[in-house]
């Protein structure tokens, strides 16, 4: 009985760890989002003429690996992020690579 309580306790404890993480991503993504070249993503992504990318992810049509492509090459009038990315003090803070903090910055989009 005592160790199935435990191995419960075990699996609850990890189960929200892992849920931490994900909450952490998705908060350090919106940081991201909102504070990139100290005006925000939004400044031109939440205006019809330009790409929604939330409705671009989750449609399909930008997957993870094109997103990333355009972060770290730039396209049209849209300038390379990734340095911008990698100094927002979210990114700093918790200590993320390029890959982490593309993979928030995209999950918090809605990708997956």
């Amino acid at each position: 009985m005592k160790k199935t309580l435990a191995t419960l306790a075990g699996i609850a404890l990890l189960s929200l760890s892992g849920q931490v993480f994900a909450d952490e991503a998705t908060d350090i993504g919106k940081k991201i989002y909102e504070r990139a070249f100290g005006r925000g993503c939004g400044t031109c992504h939440d205006i019809a003429s330009n790409p929604q990318l939330p409705a671009l992810i989750k449609s399909g049509q930008l997957d993870r690996a094109k997103f990333e492509n355009v972060l770290k090459e730039g396209k049209g009038g849209m300038p390379k992020a990734i340095a911008e990315i990698m100094k927002n003090p979210a990114v700093v803070k918790a200590g993320y690579g390029e890959d982490q903090a593309v993979d928030a910055l995209y999950k918090y989009l809605g990708g997956n």
